[in-house]
C-alpha cells in the first residue's frame, strides 16, 4: 500500500504508524542515546521497540551498549579453545595435506625445492585459485566492516563494499595473464620492477609492498583480536600474538602450497557459516524469519535511528550520500591492497597459465557474495532487531557477533567467532608467505647472497615468516593502544599505498614508463595524499585528530590524490624523458635467470594447447574485455538501475535479498565443490591408496642407420649412430626450453613417442620443445637426414 503512494506521504504514514505504535519519545531516540556520557546500565533511555530480548531472556531496555562490561557471549575458555586448539587442528590438517602431496609427488617436495616452496610448482588449477582469491581477500574487515556500513547506510553499504572491492580482483586478472605472457619465471612483483627500472625503483616499491603487507596484516590481527575479546574476554594482547604465531607454523612448513590448502579448508567453513546466517535471518525460525519482516522493521528503524545521509532517512534505498562516498573510498583504497600486495602476484605466479584468468574472475565474483550476502543479512538484521549497538561497537566490527548472539545464542557467537578466526588466519598465511618471498628473493638473494642455494632460500623464507608474525602482533598492539579501530584503518589505507598502484601496473602494461616517472609518481603521489588528507581534516573540523582524519571527506580527498597525482606525474615525467621503449622480450630473458631451480612450468608451452603462448596471447584481449565489462556493470550499471526504485518497496527488497541468497549459494559451490572436482582423481587416489599414474614408458626403437651428426655447441661434424648417441641421455630427462636457434632454422619432422631410448616425449611435445641430454646437448633426432 505504501509503495503506491507518493514518497512524502509514505514517509508521513510510516512516521505516524511509528508514533502510534511506539510513542513520540522513541522518534530519533537512538542518536540521543548513542554514546551518552554517564550512562548507567539498566537506567538508560534505550527501549527495544519490538520487545525483543537477549538470548538469555534478559531485557535490552535500559542498556548502555550491547556488549556491556563483563557481559561476554562465550566463556573465556572457549575463546582460548578457538585460538589455540582449533588453530592447532587446522595447522595440523594443512601440514598433513602438504605431507601427503609430497609423498604422492616427490618432485613437489617443499622442504628441498625453493621453487615449490615459494611458487607451488606454478601449476595450481582454476578452482583452487578461486578459493585462494576468496580466502586472501576475506579479511576481518570483510565480515565485520561490511556489516558496519550496512548498519549505517542500509542496503547501499553491502553493495558498495562488495562492488568496490571486487573490481580490483577482476582487473588484476589482466596483470595475471600478463605475468604468464611476459615473465612466467618471476617470484615477486619487485623482480619485474628491478628489470624495468633498476635498484632505486626496486627499493622504493619494496617500501610500498612491505607497507601494504603491514597494514593488511595489522588490520587483520586488530579486527580478529577485538572481536574475540568482545565475545569471550580473551586478552587482545594475547590474541594479537597467538593468532599470527599459530599461522606461521604451517606456513613455514608448507610454503605456498600450504596456503592453498589452508585457503580451501578455511573458506569451506566461512561459507558454511555464511549460508547458516542467511537461512536463519531470511527463512527462520527467528525473530525475523523473512525478508518481509526485515523490510517492515527497517522502515521503523528509519524513524528511531534515521540514516541522515539517505533519502527519507531510509535503510532500504540506494540513494545514500554516505554509502556513495564510502563506495568511492572503497574502490580507490582497495586498488592498493590488491595491486601492491605481493600475495596477489604470488597467487598469479603459482597458477597454471590457463587458470590465471579463470581463477581470478571466478574468485572475484565468488568473493562478492561474502560482503554482499553477509552484510545484507547481519548488518540489516542488526537494525531490524533494534539492538543497542553503539557507534563505537559498530566501528569496532561487532555487528555480526551481536546479531549471531541474539539469533542463535552462544552457538551463534561460537560460529561467528570461528568464521572470523578462519578469515583472519587464511589471509594472514598469504601475507606471511608474501613477505617472506620479498625477504628471500628481493633482499637476501638480490643483495646479500646472489648465489644462494635452494635450502638457504627456504630457510630465509621461514625465518621471515616467523619474524613477520611477531612484527604483525606488535603492530596490532600499537593500533589497539592508540585506540584506532578497524573501520579507521580500512578507509585510511589507500592514503598510504594508493600512489604505488599506477606505476606498478605500468611495469607490465606500458613499455614507455621510465624509472624516474615511476618513482616520482609513487613518492610525490604519497606526499599529495597526506597533504590533502590532513588539510581537509583541518579545514572541515578545525583540528587534526584520529576522528577528523577518519571522517568521509578527508579520507576521500587523500585517496583521490594518491591515485590521480601518481598517475599524472608518472605519465608526464615519462613523456618528458621521451619514454623508455622497453623490450618485453628482455623482461622474459632476464627474469628467466632468476630461477634458482629449473621449473618446467616457468615457461609457456609451444604445443598450441591452453597453456601455450599463442593461447595466452589470444586470451589477453578477451580478459581485458571481460574484466572491464564486469567492472562497468558492478560500479555503474547495477547502481544506476536500482535508483528508480528509490525507497524499496517490499517486493523490490525481497528481490534484492533473493539475489544475495542465490549469489551466496553459487559462490559456495565455486569455492568448495569446483576445486575438489578439478582434482577428483588425486582425491580418490589418496582415499583409496591408489598410486599416481606412472610416467610414460619408452619403447626400444629399431636399429637406426648411421647419419651425419653435428655437435651443436662445438659445431664440429661427428660420425656416430643416432641410437648410440640417444642412449647417452638419462632416461626420462626432459629439458623444457625451446630448441637452439640453429635447429629452429630447419624444417623438423615430429618424433614419435618412444622413437629414441632414454627420451620421454609427452603427447603434447613438438620439435620446438626438444629433450636435452645431461651435457646440455640436444638428443639426436632426424631432421631431413641431419641428426
Amino acid at each position: 500500500r505504501l509503495s503506491t503512494m507518493t514518497e512524502k506521504t509514505a514517509l508521513q504514514l510510516t512516521t505516524e504508524a511509528f508514533i502510534e505504535k511506539f510513542g513520540q519519545s522513541q522518534v530519533g531516540l537512538f542518536s540521543v542515546w548513542d554514546g551518552a556520557e554517564g550512562c548507567v546500565p539498566g537506567q538508560s533511555a534505550f527501549v527495544n521497540i519490538h520487545g525483543y530480548q537477549r538470548y538469555n531472556d534478559k531485557t535490552y531496555d535500559g542498556a548502555c551498549s550491547f556488549f556491556e562490561d563483563g557481559d561476554y557471549a562465550l566463556p573465556e575458555w572457549v575463546g582460548w579453545f578457538i585460538i589455540c586448539v582449533l588453530g592447532l587442528f587446522f595447522a595440523a590438517l594443512t601440514t598433513l595435506m602438504v605431507w601427503i602431496n609430497g609423498r604422492r609427488y616427490p618432485a613437489s617436495d617443499v622442504t628441498t625445492n625453493s621453487e615449490q616452496f615459494s611458487c607451488a610448482g606454478r601449476d595450481i588449477p582454476a578452482g583452487l585459485t578461486a578459493a585462494d582469491v576468496v580466502s586472501k581477500w576475506t579479511w576481518a574487515a570483510t565480515l565485520l566492516q561490511s556489516s558496519n556500513v550496512a548498519y549505517n547506510y542500509g542496503v547501499s553499504g553491502p553493495f558498495w563494499y562488495a562492488a568496490g572491492a571486487t573490481i580490483q580482483v577482476l582487473l588484476f586478472a589482466i596483470l595475471a595473464v600478463e605475468i604468464k605472457r611476459k615473465c612466467p619465471a618471476i617470484h615477486t612483483v619487485l623482480e619485474v620492477v628491478l628489470v624495468r627500472w633498476g635498484p632505486a625503483a626496486h627499493f622504493v616499491f619494496l617500501f610500498f609492498c612491505l607497507s601494504t603487507n603491514l597494514i593488511v596484516t595489522g588490520m587483520l590481527i586488530l579486527g580478529g583480536a577485538a572481536a574475540v575479546e568482545a565475545l569471550s574476554g580473551v586478552s587482545t594482547y594475547a590474541s594479537c600474538f597467538l593468532i599470527p604465531l599459530g599461522v606461521s607454523t604451517y606456513t613455514a612448513f608448507g610454503g605456498l602450497k600450504g596456503t592453498y590448502y589452508a585457503s580451501w579448508t578455511h573458506t569451506f567453513i566461512i561459507y558454511i557459516a555464511l549460508l547458516t546466517f542467511i537461512w536463519k535471518v531470511y527463512a527462520g525460525p527467528s525473530d525475523l524469519g523473512s525478508a518481509g519482516k526485515v523490510w517492515e522493521n527497517l522502515n521503523f528503524a528509519a524513524i528511531k535511528a534515521p540514516s541522515t545521509t539517505n533519502k527519507d532517512f531510509s535503510y532500504i534505498t540506494m540513494f545514500s550520500e554516505g554509502g556513495m562516498i564510502f563506495g568511492v573510498i572503497n574502490i580507490i583504497g582497495n586498488f592498493g591492497t590488491v595491486f601492491v600486495d605481493q600475495s596477489y602476484w604470488q597467487g598469479a605466479i603459482a597458477c597454471r597459465p590457463a587458470a590465471t584468468w579463470r581463477g581470478y574472475l571466478l574468485g572475484g565474483m565468488a568473493w562478492f557474495a561474502i560482503p554482499f550476502s553477509m552484510a545484507t543479512t547481519l548488518g540489516l538484521a542488526a537494525r531490524a532487531l533494534d539492538l543497542p549497538l553503539t557507534s563505537k561497537e559498530a566501528g569496532a566490527g561487532l555487528v555480526p557477533p551481536a546479531v549471531a548472539l541474539h539469533l542463535m545464542g552462544r552457538g551463534g557467537a561460537f560460529l561467528v567467532t570461528l568464521q572470523l578466526f578462519l578469515a583472519v588466519t587464511s589471509t594472514a598465511n598469504s601475507e606471511q608467505l608474501a613477505v617472506s618471498s620479498l625477504f628471500a628473493y628481493d633482499i637476501y638473494k638480490m643483495y646479500i647472497n646472489p648465489k644462494a642455494e635452494p635450502k638457504q632460500l627456504i630457510s630465509v623464507s621461514r625465518m621471515g615468516i616467523l619474524a613477520w608474525a611477531i612484527l604483525s602482533g606488535v603492530f596490532g598492539v600499537i593500533l589497539f593502544e592508540l585506540d584506532i579501530g578497524l573501520g579507521w584503518v580500512y578507509v585510511a589505507m589507500g592514503n598510504f599505498i594508493g600512489s604505488a598502484v599506477t606505476p606498478i601496473c605500468f611495469s607490465l602494461l606500458w613499455k614507455d614508463c621510465t624509472a624516474t616517472g615511476a618513482i616520482a609518481g609513487a613518492v610525490l603521489g604519497l606526499l599529495a595524499s597526506i597533504v590533502g588528507w590532513v588539510s581537509m581534516a583541518d579545514s572541515m573540523y578545525g583540528e587534526v585528530t584520529v576522528d577528523s582524519l577518519g571522517s568521509n571527506y578527508p579520507v576521500l580527498i587523500g585517496n583521490l590524490n594518491a591515485l590521480v597525482f601518481s598517475t599524472v606525474i608518472a605519465v608526464v615525467v615519462s613523456f618528458m624523458q621521451g619514454g623508455q621503449n622497453f623490450d618485453w622480450e628482455e623482461l622474459d630473458t632476464r627474469t628467466n635467470k632468476y630461477l634458482v631451480e629449473d621449473d618446467p612450468n616457468a615457461h609457456l608451452k609451444h604445443d598450441g594447447g591452453e597453456d601455450s603462448k599463442e593461447t595466452m596471447d589470444a586470451v589477453f584481449q578477451k580478459i581485458v574485455a571481460s574484466a572491464m565489462s564486469l567492472t562497468f556493470i558492478l560500479i555503474l550499471l547495477w547502481p544506476i538501475y536500482s535508483l528508480p526504485a528509490q525507497v524499496f518497496s517490499q517486493r523490490y527488497f525481497e528481490f534484492w535479498v533473493a539475489i544475495a541468497f542465490i549469489w551466496g549459494h553459487v559462490a559456495a559451490f565455486i569455492t568448495i565443490i569446483y576445486p575438489i572436482w578439478e582434482v577428483r582423481e588425486d582425491v580418490i587416489g589418496v582415499l583409496t591408496g591408489k598410486p599416481p599414474p606412472p610416467p610414460p614408458q619408452t619403447a626400444v626403437p629399431p636399429e637406426q642407420p648411421k647419419a651425419e651428426t653435428r655437435d651443436l655447441e662445438l659445431q664440429k661434424p661427428v660420425e656416430a649412430p643416432a641410437q648410440q648417441q640417444a642412449q647417452q641421455m638419462p632416461a626420462g630427462f626432459v629439458y623444457p626450453h625451446p630448441m637452439p636457434p640453429q635447429m629452429q632454422q630447419q624444417q623438423p619432422m615430429a618424433p614419435q613417442m618412444g622413437q629414441y631410448p632414454g627420451a620421454m616425449y609427452p603427447p603434447s611435445m613438438t620439435p620446438q620443445a626438444q629433450p636435452y641430454n645431461a651435457y646440455g646437448q640436444v638428443a639426436p633426432m632426424v631432421y631431413h637426414g641431419m641428426a
